[in-house]
């Protein structure tokens, strides 16, 4: 497996087990909050934080396909 294919497996693994995570923490506090309002504030905290991980994912593997992945060893 070539070092880029690698890069970008690890980089959807890494994705995959902190959106299972925030959706346990999501199914937790569904099940342990009381009362509509409070679970409609503290659950969409981690649905945005499932938003914000594949949104970042999709970014990486993008720079990862276009070379830039090693920009920071530059400066």
């Amino acid at each position: 497996m070539k070092e880029h294919e690698r890069k970008i497996v690890t980089t959807i693994i890494i994705t995959i087990i902190f959106v299972l995570y925030y959706i346990l923490y999501f199914m937790v506090l569904l099940a342990e909050l009381p009362g509509t309002v409070s679970k409609l504030l503290f659950g969409l905290i981690p649905v945005f934080l499932m938003g914000v991980m594949i949104f970042v994912c999709i970014q990486r593997i993008n720079e990862i396909r276009s070379g830039e992945e090693d920009d920071l060893s530059e400066y």
